[in-house]
């Protein structure tokens, strides 16, 4: 199909209109809020887009062979494990992201669910709607004085480290690629991480390296009723051993944000396990990380489209 502007296709129903505005000299092709390769690739045939913009699914080989004039791949977000890096590399496309957009976002939807969990926030709602007051029997988790191990030290790490700081917590990171911690926030291994942490949050991106890092193994490190919260990457947990963990009592909690698997849909393994609260992972999606995410995101495809087109005997 001829297009009188170039095609930008995007992998979402939408983006902020802040980012349209950035887009007005592009034609928007979206692909919908589940796309799969099949789709991306007949869309990429039918409309030869010059970029995407990611928000959902995941841009292999076959979806960027399907884009003979493909040029820049942009995250609408900070993960790009979704894209096939290697692959994009070898055909001089441009991965970008917006790192640091969304911090803010992740960083409060993760202390709701550390709250949530040492707070009983779900289970004594539930409680009283069945009638029940446990006011004379009930006991919640008084963070202050306890420890915060953080795996992951980026923008979103930092943050939470320092609403640790103010309630009071003592904070430890395991980062090996971290080039500054926060004031009041110690440098430790991953091991004596888990070992000390009443609560453990992870903020790190999922990469060969970090695949399955929570596992049988490390579980058994944990402090005995630690709590654990995702709001990065399913893949950086074994769920079968996170399992076991929460039904053995090594971890009293766990909150998840996101999924090996995405969408999550039922059956699932998480359904009927008590200890557990989910979410569809929207902790970096909120009323303004949306606006900073869609522009951050626009405005990487126009400095990448920008940029000289390199030919197939260059370096990338």
């Amino acid at each position: 199909m001829a297009h009188a502007k170039p095609v930008i296709l995007i992998t979402g129903s939408d983006i902020a209109p802040e980012a349209l505005e950035l887009l007005t000299n592009f034609e928007l092709v979206y692909a919908g809020r589940q796309p799969n390769e099949d789709d991306l690739c007949r869309l990429c045939e039918q409309h030869d887009p010059v970029a995407f913009i990611v928000r959902y699914g995941k841009i292999t080989a076959r979806i960027m062979d399907a884009a003979p004039h493909l040029r820049v791949i942009s995250k609408h977000g900070s993960g790009i494990d979704v894209i096939d890096q290697k692959a994009a590399a070898e055909r001089h496309i441009s991965v970008q992201s917006a790192p640091g957009a969304n911090a803010a976002a992740v960083a409060e939807h993760a202390w709701a669910m550390i709250l949530a969990c040492a707070k009983s926030v779900m289970p004594l709602d539930r409680r009283m709607r069945e009638g029940h007051w446990d006011k004379s029997t009930h006991k919640s988790v008084e963070l202050e004085g306890r420890t915060l191990g953080l795996v992951g030290l980026g923008a979103i790490g930092a943050r939470v480290a320092r609403i640790g700081n103010a309630f009071g917590m003592k904070v430890l990171a395991y980062d090996p690629f971290a080039k500054s911690f926060p004031e009041g926030c110690r440098s430790v291994s991953l091991e004596t991480l888990l070992q000390s942490a009443d609560v453990i949050s992870l903020h790190c991106p999922l990469t060969d390296e970090t695949r399955d890092m929570i596992n049988r193994d490390t579980l058994a490190w944990c402090k005995k009723g630690a709590i654990l919260v995702n709001t990065a990457r399913g893949g950086l947990i074994n769920d079968e051993d996170l399992l076991r963990a929460l039904n053995d009592g090594t971890l009293s909690w766990a909150a998840l944000d996101s999924f090996t698997v995405e969408p999550l849909t039922t059956p699932h393994l998480w359904q009927e396990v008590g200890n557990v609260i989910l979410s569809p992972h929207i902790g970096g999606v909120s009323d303004k990380s949306f606006v900073k995410m869609g522009t951050a995101a626009a405005s990487n495809v126009l400095k990448a489209l920008a940029e000289p087109l390199k030919s197939e005997g260059a370096l990338p």
